[in-house]
Parts: structure tokens; C-alpha cells; sequence
């Protein structure tokens, strides 16, 4: 039960205190409670089924108020279930990319009110969809919110260049302004805590700001848990202090993304995945088989739901990669969007959305920004899939 108190530091153990540690020694994780039988969990830590029962539904309330499903308990009281679709679509307000064929892959763009990630590998065009956004907010809808930017760096200083340049090439743009793009520098994770924690609100509500970009949103933790040369116990403890950091940042942006009706879109980075080892090439009896499917279930043969590498033809042909910060950081995200750069073309993928179906292009960078390759037929498909192997 390790793991409780990162997921939901809020809430109170006090209660349960004498039965966390027989379910931590029975290696029981806030997920087991969540997914698993209490009487079968209670049979396995030799504990009361009827206080186990009891923590589970105390957690899942917990969770459902965290995420803001629940006012006192009942689904059924928070209003947001209670509207129609109509409703809802009246309310949608979502930044375009100015090119109807993204704007389609995404089902209408950026939305405010939750956090995008846009992850790839450098130079695949990240930080250009990024720029691009900060002046498509200053529209009004349909392409926009009319409202303004904020723009949090951690690695380099803003563009302002290629901002310039988006502006001249792209004829929409040409009423947008610099001005309304607000910049700041987070050197490292205290700052950057502090910038979102205590600076961020007071300047959305004062420069009517729509959209907050982090870029990017994993080079400070980088610099703070994976240079560390410590390992054994003191490893496991910066990792437990990295999970935490995480679930509060995730828990913060969509506090400020839900109360403040803004689009908040992070970038990531990469890393290189490497496939396991094969066990060797031999008769594929019933067992092989049961070990392929043993695999698929494990989180390597899952990471391509989630990741945007290792689904389709590549999967085992190498060249994947696998976003920053895990699953722990995957879990806060509502949209991860994938770019990627090989074969002398570029793609994008919707890995995964709360609001869409998902799917992918191959894409282009222009003076005007990003766009949509028209290919006739089916050779997009075979063009995407040969430049992402």
C-alpha cells in the first residue's frame, strides 16, 4: 500500500492503520482494491472482510472526488452527467491547428479544459504545433478562443522568429499578436511548482488567457531524479518522491485547466525502447503459444496503447520509443499525441483521446505551420507506415 499515498495524498489512513501494514506485506496495491474481490483480499492478509470492504469503497470515493466525478458521494449530483450531448457540444471550445484535416484527426482541435500531451522525438516538429497554437488562440471560433497565451519554458527562450514568420506566411494569422503570448522561464522544479502553483492562475484571470504550453513538461524532471548516481534503497525513494511530484502536477493542470476553461498542452520527450530478448527460434508448441499470449499481457506487449510506438507492422522492427515520465504521467494525460520524423517524412498520430477516435497523417512543416500531405489513394497509408519503421 506503498503507492496509496502518492496516488491519493490526501487521503486519511488513520482509520486503517492496523490493516495497511498486513496488506503491504501481502504486496496488496491501491489497484488491488480497486479491481479485486475484498474478501478475497481480506482471505489473503488475514484481516476482517468487512473493514477491508470498507477501505475499498472509502479509496474509490476518494479517487471519484479527486477527479471531480462526485460532490457527496453521488455520481448522480454532479451536474456535467446530467447534461446531453447537445449541451456539452454547446460548450465546446477547442484551438484549431488551421488545417481542417488535423483538426478532423484531433475531432476539433485542441479543447480547453484539458491537458494534451504532444510527445516525439527532437526536431520532429513538437515545439512547431506548439507555436502554432499560441497565435490560433488569439481567433475567434471557430478557429480560436480570442483569448491569449501563456508560454512555460524550461529548455530554450521562445521563438520568437518563427512566431514572426507563422504570422507573415499564414493568412489567418495576420491579425494575431506577440504581444498577447506571455513567456516565463522554469530553470528548474521548484520554480516550475511555484510558477503553476501560485503565478499561473493569477495570470490567466488577468490577461484572459486560454491556452498555458509547457515545453517541456519532462526536462526538469530529468535534471532532478535521473541523474542521480545513488541506487538501492535510495533509488526506490527518489522514485517514490518522482510518482508523487508527478500525480500532483497531473492533479494541478487539471485543476487549473477544468476551473479556468483553458487548453493546457505539455510536450515530451523520448526515449529508445529496446524489444526483449527473443528466447530463440524452436518448435511453436501449445506452451510457445501460451508464452506469446503471457507476453501480450505484460506491459512491454501493452505499451503500444498507450506510447504511440509498436502497434501495425513495426512493432517488431525496432525504432521505438517510448514517452518520458512513464505510466504514472501517462495516467494524467487526457490526449497524447505522437510526431514523429523518419524516411525524410513526418507523421502524427492521436494515440489515445477522451474525446475522439484517434488515427494518424503524415504531415508537413511549412512558413505557415503544420499541415496535412495530401496523398492520392492508398498510398498514405503505405508512405506512413514505411517512414515509421
Amino acid at each position: 500500500m506503498s503507492d496509496l499515498s502518492s496516488i491519493l495524498p490526501a487521503f486519511s489512513t488513520a482509520p486503517y492503520a492496523h490493516l495497511l501494514p498486513s496488506l503491504e506485506r501481502q504486496g496488496v496495491s491501491t489497484t488491488d482494491l480497486l479491481a479485486l474481490d475484498p474478501a478475497a483480499l481480506a482471505k489473503r492478509a488475514n484481516i476482517p472482510v468487512a473493514e477491508v470492504r470498507q477501505l475499498c469503497v472509502d479509496v474509490l470515493n476518494a479517487l471519484q472526488r479527486d477527479l471531480g466525478l462526485t460532490d457527496n458521494g453521488s455520481n448522480a449530483s454532479h451536474p456535467a452527467l446530467r447534461e446531453t450531448g447537445i449541451e456539452l457540444s454547446k460548450k465546446w471550445d477547442a484551438i484549431s491547428t488551421l488545417d481542417p484535416s488535423l483538426d478532423g484527426l484531433l475531432s476539433g482541435g485542441f479543447p480547453a479544459g484539458y491537458i494534451t500531451e504532444v510527445t516525439g522525438e527532437s526536431g520532429s516538429g513538437k515545439t512547431q504545433l506548439l507555436l502554432l497554437l499560441l497565435l490560433a488562440v488569439q481567433l475567434p471560433s471557430p478557429h480560436g478562443l480570442d483569448r491569449s497565451a501563456i508560454y512555460i519554458t524550461t529548455e530554450s527562450s521562445l521563438p520568437t522568429t518563427r512566431l514572426a514568420q507563422l504570422r507573415a506566411a499564414h493568412p489567418l494569422l495576420a491579425d494575431t499578436s506577440l504581444s498577447r503570448i506571455l513567456t516565463i522561464h522554469a530553470r528548474d522544479l521548484e520554480t516550475q511548482d511555484h510558477i503553476l502553483r501560485f503565478q499561473l492562475p493569477l495570470a490567466i484571470r488577468r490577461h484572459n488567457v486560454g491556452l498555458v504550453v509547457i515545453d517541456s513538461v519532462a526536462a526538469n524532471f530529468r535534471a532532478e531524479f535521473e541523474r542521480s548516481g545513488d541506487g538501492g534503497a535510495a533509488h526506490g525513494a527518489n522514485m517514490a518522491r518522482r510518482t508523487a511530484e508527478l500525480v500532483g502536477l497531473g492533479a494541478l493542470l487539471r485543476g487549473v485547466a477544468r476551473s479556468e476553461r483553458v487548453a493546457v498542452v505539455v510536450s515530451n520527450q523520448v526515449a529508445d525502447r529496446f524489444a526483449p530478448l527473443s528466447a530463440g527460434e524452436g518448435p511453436r508448441g501449445s506452451w510457445a503459444e501460451s508464452q506469446g499470449r503471457r507476453e501480450r499481457l505484460t506491459l512491454d506487449g501493452q505499451m503500444r496503447f498507450f506510447t504511440g510506438w509498436g502497434d501495425g507492422e513495426y512493432w517488431e522492427e525496432g525504432g521505438m520509443k517510448t514517452p518520458s515520465l512513464g505510466l504514472v504521467w501517462t495516467n494524467q494525460l487526457s490526449c497524447r499525441v505522437a510526431v514523429g520524423r523518419a524516411a525524410g517524412r513526418r507523421w502524427m498520430k492521436v494515440v489515445f483521446s477522451a474525446w475522439g477516435a484517434g488515427g494518424r497523417e503524415e504531415v508537413e512543416i511549412w512558413e505557415g505551420g503544420v499541415r496535412v500531405v495530401e496523398v492520392k489513394g492508398e498510398e498514405t497509408s503505405a508512405i506512413i507506415d514505411a517512414a515509421i519503421k
